[in-house]
């Protein structure tokens, strides 16, 4: 099945602490069927010191369900779903359901 969201879009959580944020997807996990959002679902970790990384309290962002997820409609921001079409040539493109924009050129 097609990914109706993928690395790079912007997207609006829906559900949960973070209702309303919109950010970025910086990582899929479709095993998971989860996404890691820029600052959303933001958390602050105790971390041991490494040879690599300091220690102390550090924030991250750890994944969201992508069915708290919604597509941002590239003309307003408002969530919308996310349908396909077929272009003349052949190639499969995604398109915001609200608006009929093209998401993906």
């Amino acid at each position: 099945m097609a990914a109706k969201i993928k690395k790079g879009d912007t997207v609006v959580v829906l559900t949960g602490r973070d209702k309303g944020k919109t950010g970025e997807i910086v990582r899929m996990l479709p095993d998971e069927n989860k996404a890691v959002v820029r600052g959303v679902n933001v958390v602050r970790r105790h971390q041991r010191q490494t040879a690599q990384s300091e220690g102390g309290i550090v924030s991250k962002e750890l994944p969201v369900h992508v069915s708290n997820l919604a597509l941002a409609d590239p003309k307003d921001g408002k969530p919308t779903r996310v349908g396909f079409q077929i272009k003349e040539d052949g190639t499969k493109v995604r398109v915001a359901k609200r608006s009929g924009d093209l998401i993906d050129g």
